[in-house]
C-alpha cells in the first residue's frame, strides 16, 4: 500500500474513534486503542491539530476541530433531506426506545451516517460505531440494495448461520423487501440481533436513505407499533421532500415473514451487534 494513504488511512481511523460518546481523547488513550507507539499517535495528533481537524483542549487531550463543523455543515447544505431525516430518527429512538439508524448507498458500499442518541445506554456494542456495514446481513443493507436492484455483493461472507450467501434466496428476498417497502433480519449479522429498516424517498420516488432501527431479534415480529413508528417518521419525511406515495401498502405487521437463513431485518440488544 502506497505510504500516503496508508497514512490518510491511519488518519481517518483516529478521526472516526470520536463520536457522541467518547468526544475527548488523550494522547495514551489513542495510542493504547489503536495499537500504536505513542509517538506516532503523537505525529498524526500533531498534524491533524495544525490542520483544524482536531483541537487540543488541554495537556494531552483532544477534540474534533472547528474546521469539520465547517465540512459538514458544506456537505448538510448539499443534502436537504438530511435535516429532516436525522430529525425523523431522533423521534423514532425517542418513541420506540430503540437505537434509530440512517443509512445510505453509496456505490456498492452501505454506509451508516448517523446514529440516534436514544436507545443507546448500557455498554457499548459490537457494529454500534461502524460507518460501512455488510449489506447482505443488515436492514438498511438488504432494503437499499434491494430498491436499487442490485444482486448479492460478490464478497457476502456468513457471520452466522441465518446470513443470506446464495443468489436464489437474496433474489426471492430482494422481491418481498421491494414489495413490502420494508427488510428485516434475525440474527444475521450476530446471534441475538434483528432490525428494521424503511425507505426514505424524494420526489418521483428517488431512495434517499434508509431509516431503521436495533432491537433483540424476535422483536420484530408483533410490533406493529415499533413498526408504524418507523413508517410514520419515513413517510412523513419523504411527504415533506415531494414524494406522494406510490398505492396501498400493507399496514399492520413487519412484512413478509422470511424464513430462516433468508435473512430479514437487524438490530440488536445491549452486548450484542446492532443491524442497523
Amino acid at each position: 500500500m502506497p505510504r500516503t494513504l496508508s497514512t490518510v488511512q491511519s488518519a481517518v481511523r483516529l478521526l472516526e474513534l470520536f463520536d457522541a460518546d467518547h468526544t475527548e481523547w488523550t494522547l495514551s488513550a489513542l495510542a493504547r486503542h489503536l495499537g500504536q507507539p505513542t509517538s506516532t499517535v503523537h505525529e498524526a495528533l500533531g498534524t491533524l491539530t495544525h490542520t483544524g481537524l482536531l483541537r487540543r483542549v488541554g495537556r494531552g487531550r483532544y477534540r474534533l476541530g472547528w474546521r469539520l463543523l465547517k465540512l459538514s455543515s458544506a456537505l448538510y447544505g448539499s443534502l436537504p433531506w438530511y435535516a429532516p431525516a436525522h430529525d425523523a430518527m431522533e423521534r423514532v429512538a425517542r418513541r420506540t426506545h430503540c437505537l434509530a439508524f440512517l443509512c445510505v448507498l453509496d456505490g456498492e458500499r452501505v454506509l451508516c451516517v448517523a446514529r440516534s442518541v436514544q436507545g443507546r445506554g448500557g455498554p457499548p456494542v459490537a457494529g454500534e460505531l461502524d460507518f460501512e456495514l455488510p449489506a447482505h446481513a443488515t436492514a438498511s443493507g438488504k432494503l437499499l440494495l434491494a430498491l436499487a436492484g442490485r444482486p448479492l455483493p460478490l464478497q457476502a461472507p456468513a457471520f452466522t448461520p441465518q446470513t443470506v450467501t446464495t443468489p436464489d434466496v437474496w433474489a426471492r428476498q430482494a422481491r418481498e423487501i421491494r414489495a413490502a417497502a420494508l427488510a428485516q433480519t434475525h440474527d444475521e449479522w450476530a446471534p441475538g440481533t434483528g432490525s428494521l429498516a424503511v425507505p426514505i424517498r424524494g420526489e418521483g420516488g428517488a431512495v434517499l436513505a434508509a431509516l431503521g432501527v436495533s432491537l433483540p431479534s424476535g422483536h420484530g415480529r408483533g410490533h406493529e407499533g415499533l413498526l408504524r413508528a418507523l413508517r410514520d417518521a419515513a413517510d412523513e419525511v419523504s411527504w415533506a421532500l415531494g414524494f406522494r406515495g406510490a398505492g396501498p401498502r400493507r399496514a399492520a405487521g413487519p412484512g413478509p415473514a422470511l424464513q430462516a437463513g433468508d435473512g430479514p431485518a437487524e438490530s440488536p440488544a445491549h452486548g450484542h451487534t446492532p443491524d442497523p
